[in-house]
């Protein structure tokens, strides 16, 4: 009776956090194909729980319990407020005693597999170099540039923001800067209605597709210093200054070499956990869930 009741906390655990994960909803609030779904992930993942930790491995770690602490407290932070919270939970036939059990299976589970993992090696310089050369691809940086912005909003129910006053506001803006383009930061700051006129119209660096779309196609055809025409879109009349053009390069070994062999380490971790997994999962006195 324990170990049903067990295992229906666990599967109601695992269909809350699918749900919001997955779907952003409450499984109340899921498709009868996205509960379906849902109950299908939640099942395979109980069942490799199940066979994990009947292992003897799992007699070799443990959870602490402040990181068990803190893995519920970041699962109470996805809610407005406790209230809401244990609403949440007892919905879906959970309390907090009952998440914190289904939580720690999850945590344990994790710390087995990191044991399993523990001898990989640490991939080393030459091995993450070479990876380097022979995959310059994965290392290209999008051509980028550094723009700055003035916005002025349509609003027919302010005058000076109906959409022919906001066009003469910004024209007039824009012949002020035509003379004086040193002057961007401060029209942004005097005039802007864009967040970023705190920092003097600046968004910053952008790569291709970042900004609205009429925004995009006229400044991916600017030089480097232009000032842009008066441009329109959905939330009212622009003007752009392209700052700088950053061309397509290649990240430089030394930039990426330290995260380069942490990644690649941890490829080799999975590797090994997955083919102890397969191990675990083809002996047939495993493949019934603890």
């Amino acid at each position: 009776m324990q170990a049903e009741m067990a295992r229906t906390d666990t599967i109601n655990y695992r269909l809350l956090r699918i749900a919001s994960e997955r779907f952003g909803t409450n499984p109340d609030g899921m498709s009868p194909q996205q509960t379906r779904e849902a109950t299908d992930i939640a099942r395979r993942e109980m069942f490799m729980e199940g066979a994990i930790l009947q292992q003897p491995e799992a007699r070799k770690v443990m959870v602490p319990q402040a990181e068990l602490d803190s893995a519920v407290q970041m699962i109470r932070k996805r809610y407005v407020s406790d209230e809401e919270f244990e609403d949440a939970l007892a919905a879906n036939g959970l309390d907090e005693q009952t998440l914190r059990f289904a939580v720690e299976r999850e945590l344990r589970v994790e710390a087995v597999l990191n044991y399993i993992s523990r001898t990989v090696d640490t991939v080393d310089e030459t091995e993450a170099r070479l990876f380097y050369y022979l995959h310059p691809e994965k290392f290209a940086k999008e051509e980028t540039r550094v723009v700055r912005h003035i916005l002025i909003t349509i609003n027919q129910e302010f005058a000076e923001n109906t959409e022919a006053n906001a066009r003469a506001r910004i024209e007039t803006i824009r012949g002020r800067l035509k003379k004086h383009p040193h002057r961007f930061e401060q029209q942004a700051l005097q005039h802007s209605e864009c967040p970023s006129a705190l920092q003097g119209g600046l968004i910053g660096e952008v790569k291709q597709g970042t900004l609205y779309p009429e925004l995009d196609a006229v400044l991916f055809r600017m030089d480097a210093g232009q000032l842009s025409e008066v441009i329109q879109t959905d939330n009212g009349f622009h003007i752009l200054l392209c700052e700088a053009i950053k061309p397509a390069s290649k990240a430089p070994l030394s930039d990426v070499l330290p995260a380069l062999q942490e990644q690649l380490t941890q490829r080799q971790r999975v590797r090994e956990q997955k083919r102890w997994l397969k191990q675990v999962l083809s002996t047939p006195a495993n493949t019934t869930a603890e």
